[in-house]
């Protein structure tokens, strides 16, 4: 199956370029114009790469990064900014961004950069038996499989993707606005009392009375999953 590129650039010529060139590498290819568009074709998941412009209309290139990277540590980003951005490359490479490449740019240039994250990503992947763990509660990104001790657990996807974001950042106290711009994106217009259900819906399913306690209430600010080692 072919890698999946989101391509974010705002001027039209380099936009087409980027597009014909890594389709005729067999990439899957889909554009965007400006910030915003990006972002919320990137909410809608599936990426394998973003290729992203650093000056962009509606919302920056090193704010689209941001955002990504506050949900996602590990989409590949690769920054296309202009010689003298040299606060963009810092600040691109300081919030996670893998690569950049300054215009103008040979296509060539573009293409082996590309293909390097793929092999660098492709040599990282975890396998079908690597899992991220806390305690006896184990999570298995590449087959969604959770299991708790020797019970396979069913979760719906936004238990899932909350449960994901709370074992990346196990040991950490999340606030309940990190957690909804994380798992339900910055512009959910609700409240965060949503945090509080999807918590307690989590905790029906992986605690039990045999089971130690992993999500923990940290009063006043929001929850933490950690184990007792």
């Amino acid at each position: 199956m072919p890698e999946t590129i989101l391509v974010v650039e705002d001027e039209e010529k380099i936009l087409r370029l980027l597009e014909i060139e890594l389709e005729c590498e067999g990439y899957r290819v889909t554009k965007a114009t400006d910030g915003l568009q990006a972002l919320e074709l990137y909410n809608s998941g599936g990426w394998d790469l973003v290729l992203l412009d650093v000056m962009l209309p509606g919302l920056s290139g090193i704010e689209l990064l941001r955002r990504i990277r506050m949900k996602d540590q590990f989409t590949p980003v690769i920054l296309l900014t202009a010689k003298d951005s040299i606060e963009d490359k810092v600040s691109g490479l300081d919030l996670g961004a893998n690569d950049y490449i300054t215009k103008p740019f040979r296509i060539e240039e573009i293409l082996a950069r590309v293909r390097a994250v793929f092999r660098l990503r492709a040599a990282a992947a975890p396998q079908d038996g690597e899992w991220i763990t806390a305690g006896d509660l184990r999570l298995n990104e590449q087959t969604r499989e959770v299991v708790r001790g020797d019970q396979a657990i069913e979760l719906t996807p936004r238990e899932y993707d909350l449960l994901v974001y709370l074992l990346r950042n196990r040991r950490i106290v999340l606030s309940r606005d990190q957690i909804v711009e994380a798992v339900w994106g910055y512009d959910y217009a609700g409240d965060t009392n949503v945090v509080d259900v999807y918590i307690r819906y989590l905790r029906k399913k992986i605690h039990d009375d045999q089971a130690a306690e992993l999500i923990r209430t940290v009063r006043g600010v929001g929850y933490v999953l950690k184990d007792d080692r």
